[in-house]
């Protein structure tokens, strides 16, 4: 699933976590949509997949959801691919 980021969003998505303001508290699913140019629909697909995946976290519930990456996890990701996984 994150071999083929579907147009890179899924990486967009995580490297716009990573700006200062977007790890200080998360950010919704419409945050996110607005600032990647995306329909919410859209954003919320890609939050969600990254979610299962263990790539990021999420605070509250529903609609005020708040994202933020999961450093440990992707870390630990990010090792299994220079391992050749």
């Amino acid at each position: 699933m994150l071999r083929t980021p579907v147009d890179g969003t899924r990486l967009r998505v995580l490297t716009l976590l990573r700006e200062q303001d977007a790890a200080a508290g998360g950010l919704t699913a419409e945050a996110v949509a607005a600032r990647l140019g995306l329909p919410r629909p859209a954003a919320l697909t890609h939050l969600r997949l990254l979610t299962a995946l263990g790539l990021l976290r999420t605070d509250g519930s529903g609609v005020r959801a708040r994202y933020r990456r999961d450093e440990a996890r992707i870390a630990e990701v990010a090792r299994l691919f220079e391992k050749g996984w």
